[in-house]
């Protein structure tokens, strides 16, 4: 899950990613993706673009002490949680445009969730993700499908959008499983295969979610780039507040309940 461009200036986005992100919403996923990929005690496992790294210490758990599992991030900030969270992992600083691996280094499984779609080159961190591959290895590779999808998503932007104008929204910007498909089979991959996978999810605090998206949307809209802080900040308190109406429908009790999707891709070396 790499941190997206509009958090690198956030210092404590990291953390509240941690805190409030990744239990209800990224940890399911990340199950179902090594649910699909069965890493095996003993294999080597590569996370590109892990955030906090939760696909790593779940890995971790499955393959057991006496194996190798590496989780790279471009993100200080987020290797800094990982590192606190996770310190049976190794965490390495990089890009996924050119992996911090030693020479000949290869893993018998690599993941990639929630990143892709955030890189500025994207056949070349297939291509980088397939070089780390060992020879049968596998690989799993997930992109959010289209906010389109998912009702509460859309109706969030659109209260951004009132406030901000356009907003391209990064994290759903590779929503098409036929796409993520031939950008692996082009990198070289085997037996190329995405799935879309639903699932429901619970926050707990439906009004720490809203905070987190409108967080996020305030970070990825051009106009808001050219704020000050202090108009950024009253930008975020502005669209919480006038994001109420749009998430009641979705509440259970405080917390907000809803679907959401992925692709999920998987293949072999």
């Amino acid at each position: 899950m790499a941190l997206p461009a509009y958090a690198n200036n956030q210092a404590s986005f990291p953390a509240m990613y941690e805190q409030s992100l990744v239990g209800p919403l990224f940890r399911p996923f990340a199950e179902v993706l090594l649910d699909r990929l069965q890493p095996r005690t003993g294999e080597r496992v590569l996370d590109v673009a892990c955030g906090t790294g939760i696909v790593a210490r779940l890995a971790r758990e499955r393959v057991g002490d006496g194996s190798a599992v590496v989780g790279v991030d471009v993100s200080p900030a987020m290797l800094d949680v990982a590192r606190a969270v996770g310190p049976a992992v190794t965490w390495r600083e990089g890009s996924a445009l050119a992996l911090p691996l030693a020479a000949g280094e290869v893993f018998d499984v690599v993941t990639c969730q929630q990143g892709l779609q955030f890189f500025p080159d994207r056949p070349a961190a297939a291509g980088q993700m397939r070089r780390a591959l060992a020879p049968g290895g596998r690989i799993g590779v997930a992109t959010w499908r289209s906010a389109a999808e998912v009702p509460l998503f859309a109706a969030l932007q659109q209260v951004a959008e009132r406030h901000l104008g356009p907003i391209a929204d990064q994290r759903y910007g590779f929503g098409n499983g036929a796409a993520l498909a031939a950008l692996l089979r082009d990198a070289g991959l085997q037996d190329v295969t995405v799935e879309t996978v639903t699932l429901p999810l619970r926050f707990d605090d439906g009004n720490v979610f809203v905070r987190l998206n409108a967080m996020a949307l305030v970070g990825m809209s051009d106009t808001a780039k050219a704020m000050s802080e202090e108009a950024r900040a009253a930008a975020v308190a502005a669209i919480i507040a006038d994001s109420a109406d749009a998430w009641r429908a979705y509440a259970d009790g405080p917390a907000a309940v809803f679907d959401v999707s992925t692709n999920l891709a998987t293949g072999r070396g």
